[in-house]
């Protein structure tokens, strides 16, 4: 399979019988972050948490952008947080690693000022997904995700609770039209 980094996978609705209530991955939109033979990293990008930044990183909450609570980016490693930054132009900076296209990470021990000039947007995430060697090829071909091509503003978008209706949207065909379907499909 070609190499799915910098893509997004979105939820393909399902059955309330086969969704837990705390299920982050319903009606979720993954940015992947790394996909390769060994296994694909990503984060959720629509699941907005009730905490400020401040309350677990004091220091970074004046320089995320709206809305400023952290994100739960995946069931994994949930007492991590990784920082999702637009990065304009082309440069390397201390503190900033890019990822693909204008698509970074930063380190959050670094200072904000030192890194914060070279970042156009910033969204706080804790935890992430991942995907054992061929797992997400496996999911794909069952039908669990649609795939799609990310936009630049959908890391760091002004309504994430709508991304997911947003991003299938574009996609047209069948992917809009699971917009339509009931949370309990069974009910469609």
């Amino acid at each position: 399979m070609e190499n799915l980094t910098g893509r997004l996978l979105i939820a393909v609705p399902r059955e309330a019988d086969e969704v837990a209530d705390d299920d982050v991955f319903d009606r979720s939109v993954v940015l992947l972050l790394d996909h390769s033979g060994d296994g694909a990293h990503g984060i959720v990008l629509n699941r907005q948490l009730e905490a400020p930044v401040d309350a677990v990183l004091p220091g970074w909450q004046n320089h995320v952008t709206a809305p400023g609570n952290l994100f739960q980016g995946g069931p994994v490693g949930l007492d991590s947080a990784l920082g999702l930054v637009s990065m304009p132009g082309d440069g390397e900076t201390i503190g900033l690693k890019r990822l693909f296209r204008g698509v970074g990470v930063v380190d959050l021990d670094a200072p904000p000022p030192v890194v914060m000039p070279e970042v156009a947007a910033l969204r706080i995430f804790a935890g992430h997904a991942g995907w054992s060697a061929g797992q997400l090829e496996n999911e794909l071909r069952e039908g669990y995700w649609y795939l799609a091509e990310a936009e630049a503003a959908d890391a760091f978008s002004s309504d994430p609770g709508r991304l997911w209706e947003q991003v299938l949207r574009r996609q047209g065909g069948d992917a809009a039209w699971a917009i339509t379907f009931p949370d309990d499909v069974s009910m469609n």
